[in-house]
């Protein structure tokens, strides 16, 4: 596997990939945990007393899980304020260091690209080890959540029937019909290692052709949905693939890296109480419950704040 930081994911570099979530993130801005405080986002200061400063990136995603977070910390009586919607993680990551921000989502193997471009673990552990060697002293990880946002080879619901593929199915499954199929993705995904060429190497398979279109955005999810492309590279919490059927295969060698869901805290931020709070959160949310919420915001048109409410409510965690 290959450093994380080839790929071109809105997770890994949000402030470069958000224009076509502009108007969405606006609007979940507007009508999601943002209400509740209309300050700058970028204002500098530590929060006073016991409150707690939940920040997101700029992008949808982000937001839902800032909103749950911080609803699991009301829930301790912790009192939280939302700084939403900030930007990418050039500015987030400076202000946790300085205590402007208290509690940032964040994915575990983009954060390590940022803070290491020559990393390359190639498990859990190791990329543990890997942020915790190279996090600014103020600043901790807390328990990594299973729902990951990663890139995977997806291939479209008349495929998967054809093929008898499931979700349970691995990339390796592909290896006797890829010759018969059509892969799309970016233009880079013909080239790198986390792309055509680690399908080859780490898993025996070659396509049929490839299309170059974009990354993970509209013109892949269309080309899917029309069966231009039989496979594709989407993101694993895509709400495309809830709405289309589409199968996401397993990646059981990691070829596409660690992309776990993951508190970054200021230490000395946040109590006892919200650190066992978010660790909570963190055990109950895997891929598969990240794509629902995620569809529930983008696709349903649900205000992010109370699909988060929702969701901690019925695990449990209110």
């Amino acid at each position: 596997m290959t450093s994380t930081n080839t790929s071109t994911s809105s997770r890994r570099f949000p402030g470069a990939a958000v224009v076509a979530l502009a108007a969405t993130t606006a609007l979940l801005a507007g009508c999601g945990s943002s209400s509740d405080d209309k300050s700058d986002p970028l204002k500098e200061g530590k929060a006073s007393g016991d409150s707690v400063v939940v920040g997101s990136n700029n992008f949808a995603e982000s937001i839902l899980i800032a909103d749950i977070y911080g609803e699991a910390l009301k829930a301790k009586g912790i009192d939280v304020t939302y700084k939403p919607n900030i930007g990418s993680r050039e500015t987030t990551y400076g202000l946790l260091k300085n205590g402007s921000i208290t509690v940032l989502p964040e994915y575990n193997g983009a954060l390590l690209a940022y803070l290491d471009k020559d990393a390359a673990p190639k498990t859990l552990a190791e990329t543990t080890a890997a942020l915790n060697a190279k996090l600014d002293s103020k600043l901790t990880l807390l328990d990594p959540a299973p729902a990951q946002d990663k890139d995977s080879v997806t291939i479209n619901a008349a495929t998967a029937k054809k093929y008898h593929l499931t979700n349970k199915s691995s990339i390796a499954d592909l290896k006797g019909v890829a010759k018969d199929l059509v892969i799309g993705g970016s233009p880079e995904f013909q080239t790198r290692m986390q792309g055509l060429e680690g399908l080859k190497k780490l898993y025996g398979v070659e396509f049929k052709s490839f299309k170059a279109l974009d990354a993970g955005g509209p013109l892949t999810q269309a080309a899917l949905t029309k069966n231009t492309v039989q496979a594709a590279d989407l993101f694993t919490t895509d709400p495309t693939i809830t709405k289309e059927k589409f199968v996401v295969l397993q990646d059981p060698k990691n070829l596409f890296g660690l992309e776990n869901v993951q508190p970054l805290v200021y230490k000395s931020g946040l109590p006892k109480k919200g650190v066992d709070a978010l660790n909570a959160v963190s055990a109950k949310l895997d891929t598969a419950t990240l794509l629902d919420l995620d569809t529930q915001v983008q696709l349903e048109n649900k205000d992010p704040l109370d699909v988060a409410k929702a969701w901690l409510k019925s695990a449990g965690l209110d």
